[in-house]
């Protein structure tokens, strides 16, 4: 397998992370998105092998026997989400880096295993209470599962210094500037 680049983008839901992934995607024309696999259903508007690569249970269950995943999780019961390794071939193949917008400790899993091959960055929101209004505001939350992801947040806040960068977005335009200079330095090398 070829070798090459990898961004890793990791971040508490509603921290921007999403936004500024997708407006480095359009600025650079040789990084390329990890797809990710998952179990759960496809939506509507879902195309399988561009939003997800979407897998049936047994199926998802047989690629981690042929060790076919950089790293995965059980979200939920039956609910299993993954990168593949065939992934970066795919996109390594082509010359481009790989970005990943993925979960902390998928994320971290990552950096681990491919050292300084990987820029790991973290999304931080300005504050719990930032990312509280960005939440509301999106208006998919009730209250419960507002306070699930909250929770998920502050935890997964904490891991935020054992990525390479923490690029806070409190002003969007100023964080993808930010953005985008992290990513020309890192290509540079």
């Amino acid at each position: 397998m070829m070798s090459g680049k990898i961004l890793i983008f990791s971040a508490p839901s509603g921290s921007g992370k999403t936004t500024i992934v997708r407006h480095l995607l359009n600025a650079f024309p040789n990084l390329e998105f990890s797809i990710s696999a998952c179990t759960r259903g496809k939506r509507d508007f879902e195309i399988n092998g561009k939003d997800y690569y979407f897998l049936t249970v047994d199926e998802f269950r047989q690629k981690i026997s042929e060790d076919e995943f950089l790293e995965w999780e059980e979200v939920y019961e039956n609910n299993f989400y993954g990168s593949l390794k065939s992934e970066l071939s795919r996109i390594w193949n082509k010359g481009n880096t790989v970005v990943f917008d993925i979960d902390v400790k998928g994320g971290l899993n990552i950096k681990r295993k491919y050292g300084d091959q990987a820029l790991s960055i973290f999304v931080r929101p300005p504050s719990i209470d930032a990312l509280e209004s960005r939440l509301r505001y999106r208006h998919t939350e009730n209250e419960e599962t507002l306070k699930k992801r909250l929770d998920k947040a502050n935890f997964e806040m904490s891991f935020s210094k054992d990525f390479d960068i923490e690029l806070i977005n409190d002003n969007l335009e100023q964080a993808l500037k930010e953005a985008e200079e992290i990513v020309k330095n890192f290509l540079k090398h």
